[in-house]
């Protein structure tokens, strides 16, 4: 019988705690864990710069960002201007998910990896958040910023990572129903959170 690799999914608010407590659950487990990693790896199968990736990760508006002349040069051949497209960016991405779930147990942190690995056994879905204030505090810590300047960042890449995720799974980012569980860090921190989730996973995958 085929091995089936174990996947977990992790979206997040921005601030949330989501990144680490995907880690946590990577080194928990003994998974991979993939974040922007994932980006190097399509850009390694596509042959296009890692920085073409960057610009685009997580929202839409690529058309806009091939008019710009600091936009990365195309290191890979057999592409043409003319037949790139946000899509192209997706496809790319979503191989290079599909093939590492394919190679080793998984913890990927966004990038819609919940649907684009709708399709494999042993996948939990996990959504990460916490009140806007204490995410508004983290980033102002993180970022060495303005409480109004971090609640600004929030407010814009939020908004353009609800939007790419929407648009290409034809779900709604944050909503309860898109997910397996739904789990909030503030007041129980990134160690319980992933103790909580670690339990979760462990049932439901059978581990």
């Amino acid at each position: 019988m085929e091995k089936q690799n174990n996947i977990v999914n992790i979206g997040r608010q921005l601030g949330s705690g989501g990144h680490i407590v995907a880690k946590m659950l990577a080194e928990k487990f003994g998974f991979q864990f993939y974040d922007r990693e994932i980006l190097n790896i399509a850009a390694k199968e596509s042959g296009f710069d890692e920085k073409f990736f960057e610009q685009n990760d997580e929202h839409k508006g690529f058309l806009k960002a091939l008019l710009q002349p600091q936009l990365p040069h195309i290191s890979g051949s057999g592409f043409y201007t003319n037949k790139f497209s946000q899509d192209s960016l997706f496809q790319f991405q979503s191989d290079a998910i599909r093939k590492a779930a394919n190679q080793d147990s998984c913890v990927f942190v966004g990038r819609c990896a919940d649907y684009v690995l709708r399709d494999f056994a042993n996948v939990i879905n996990v959504f990460v958040t916490a009140p806007l204030e204490a995410r508004i505090k983290r980033v102002s810590e993180r970022r060495n910023c303005s409480n109004e300047e971090a609640k600004k960042f929030i407010v814009s890449k939020e908004s353009e990572r609800a939007a790419y995720y929407n648009f290409y799974t034809g779900k709604q980012w944050g909503n309860a129903s898109s997910y397996d569980i739904c789990i909030n860090t503030d007041g129980i921190g990134m160690e319980e959170t992933t103790e909580i989730l670690a339990q979760y996973i462990h049932r439901r995958l059978k581990l």
